[in-house]
């Protein structure tokens, strides 16, 4: 039962690298064709620059989670930046077997811009305080 939970906690965060990874794995054509459905959800974007920012607010968040209670601290919300971090340069890797594509390093920099400042909302007080009840929620009740 305990792998069970720790597996559900990870699910976020293995979902959204995959959703990273077929994102990343699209040639350069055909990813730009995706442009106009993201800028209904974010008009600014002008290019998937702030994509990647926003990818690894998001990645950072979940690789939080998945830490759990035991990495509801400053280790966790490092780990989970440094986590973020390593899976960008794996997709920037990546992209350079990819047509149309190249790695970036200005990429990997947006990835880490938005993987801290998910970790510097998380550790606003009230933000935190709200993520530690979540977390007592999702104990398992003993009896």
């Amino acid at each position: 039962m305990k792998w069970a939970r720790r597996c559900l906690r990870w699910a976020p965060a293995v979902l959204w690298m995959l959703l990273i990874f077929v994102m990343s794995h699209q040639p350069g054509g055909e990813l730009n064709s995706y442009l106009p459905l993201f800028q209904r959800w974010f008009p600014w974007m002008k290019d998937f620059n702030w994509g990647h920012l926003i990818a690894y607010f998001v990645l950072s968040l979940c690789m939080y989670w998945a830490l759990g209670a035991r990495g509801a601290g400053l280790k966790g919300r490092v780990a989970a930046v440094a986590l973020s971090v390593l899976y960008g340069a794996f997709d920037e890797w990546h992209q350079m077997y990819v047509p149309d594509r190249t790695a970036d390093w200005m990429d990997l920099r947006n990835d880490a811009i938005g993987a801290v400042i998910a970790m510097c909302l998380v550790s606003v007080p009230p933000v935190q305080a709200w993520y530690r009840k979540l977390l007592r929620l999702q104990q398992p009740r003993s009896q």
